[in-house]
């Protein structure tokens, strides 16, 4: 009987202990949680099993239960002291702000995000067109997705197969649907090629919104109150500019200002191009009675070219999933003047992509040179700033530098180029962007000149007469 009793105390103590592993799986304590939860069933089957066997000596249960109450309490405890540590070292909203902004070019609206980030954490979105191919300048946006998750930051990136549309007809209908799954799938994949965890973001489709009928009105609301000259304005660094633009040119600035409203964000994030659009959401929102959000801006990378890198200029970007040979043979041909540190896109690349990426975690960044032998070997630079010195000074030469770039892009792309040698992902490229199709030539029957008759002019017979007999 009284094994019996000593078996059902412990387990009622159990049970308790069961309900704080649950607090302690609340606080994300999970491993702690688990080795705890671990013994405690262990304890459980050891004491059942001295129940059922015959007379159960009392001291066999006060040490079960002695040494049970000891991993118990040390587990609670280091539980507890951890918590109180992670605590202490959750970022402040000042060094919060620091991280979110850090390597952007410009912030609309700092004392509202200050404002939010003293109350709880920021909610965000990043939007991207479905048009061409993403390039290596969209290391970008994913270096500074990467430093918003850190900041706590609850980040949507926004799939705008409807503005992909309406640029210009760039994407068509037909294939927008399988260039959204294109551009998830990529983005996720570089993400992960970062050691960005994606978990905590969210993907949402323009179309699976903005044809809804209130968000059709609310484009109605605004288009009434939009002058014609701030919509272009607004779209003309974004929108192509053609020489006879059309209609759904205009309608893509609104459309991107009232996305902030409908993905419940507070501020949104984008390239310094898009500072046009910003100002014309921050001016025109509040017509139709919403808030007034901030705009956070990376700054442009260069194309090879010295223009702004972009997906309907080949010459200018180098894709994803451009092969080595692709890389090397773009970067050859890149524009990079000895000792000029002001138009060179390669230098851009190394300042705005490749140090922040390799910054990532805490990592150590480091950029090679590459040189021959004969010339002294590779030249290593723990920062920007030391290599841009030495270019400046003509102690790089271009050729090192284009080298060394080129060893850059293709160790970063390397993971990505893998990944898409799975057959479901080379088929989704396929279809996303199918090879042009060659026209069909159409040989031209040759005409047979003939050689021109000449038509003898017959001389008309002179008719005998009786007069010319005479």
């Amino acid at each position: 009987m009284m094994s019996f009793l000593l078996f059902y105390s412990i387990l009622l103590i159990i049970l308790i202990t069961l309900i704080i592993q649950f607090y302690l799986l609340y606080l994300l304590l999970l491993f702690i949680s688990l080795i705890s939860l671990i013994i405690q069933l262990l304890l459980f089957i050891s004491l059942y099993s001295l129940v059922i066997s015959p007379p159960l000596p009392l001291l066999s249960f006060l040490g079960i239960l002695f040494i049970y109450l000891f991993f118990f309490f040390f587990f609670f405890f280091l539980s507890f002291f951890l918590s109180i540590l992670s605590v202490a070292m959750a970022l402040t909203p000042d060094q919060k702000y620091d991280i979110i902004t850090r390597n952007l070019q410009e912030v609309l609206g700092e004392k509202e995000l200050r404002a939010v980030l003293a109350e709880r954490d920021l909610r965000l979105y990043w939007g991207t067109a479905p048009t061409g191919k993403p390039h290596i300048g969209y290391f970008v946006p994913m270096t500074k997705i990467a430093d918003f998750l850190e900041a706590g930051v609850h980040v949507k990136i926004l799939l705008a197969d409807l503005h992909a549309f309406l640029d210009n007809l760039k994407a068509p209908l037909d294939l927008v649907h399988h260039r959204v799954q294109y551009y998830e799938a990529m983005i996720k994949t570089v993400l992960r090629s970062l050691g960005v965890s994606i978990e905590k973001l969210t993907f949402v489709v323009g179309s699976s919104f903005e044809l809804s009928p209130k968000y059709s009105m609310d484009a109605l609301r605004l288009a009434s109150c939009v002058t014609e000259h701030d919509a272009k304005k607004a779209g003309a660094e974004v929108v192509k500019q053609v020489e006879s633009p059309l209609l759904s040119g205009l309608l893509y600035p609104g459309m991107q200002a009232l996305d902030e409203e409908y993905l419940e964000v507070d501020c949104q994030f984008g390239g310094v191009d898009q500072r046009k659009i910003f100002v014309f959401a921050e001016k025109y929102l509040p017509h139709l009675g919403y808030k007034k959000r901030s705009h956070l801006m990376n700054p442009m990378v260069p194309g090879l070219a010295g223009a702004k890198m972009s997906s309907s200029d080949p010459d200018s970007k180098i894709d994803f999933l451009d092969s080595p040979k692709d890389v090397q043979k773009k970067i050859k041909k890149a524009f990079c003047e000895e000792g000029n540190i002001t138009e060179n896109g390669l230098l851009s690349f190394v300042k705005s992509v490749y140090f922040p990426l390799k910054s990532l975690n805490g990592q150590k960044a480091q950029f090679v040179a590459v040189r021959p032998e004969q010339y002294g070997g590779d030249m290593v630079f723990d920062s920007y700033e030391a290599l841009e010195k030495a270019f400046a000074e003509k102690q790089v030469h271009p050729g090192d530098l284009k080298a060394g770039v080129i060893a850059a892009i293709n160790g970063l792309l390397e993971p990505v180029r893998k990944a898409f040698e799975d057959p479901a992902m080379s088929a989704l490229a396929a279809l996303a962007y199918p090879p042009p199709v060659a026209p069909v030539k159409v040989k031209k029957e040759k005409k047979k000149q003939s050689k021109p008759v000449v038509q003898e002019t017959e001389t008309p017979k002179e008719t005998v007469t009786e007069e010319n007999k005479a």
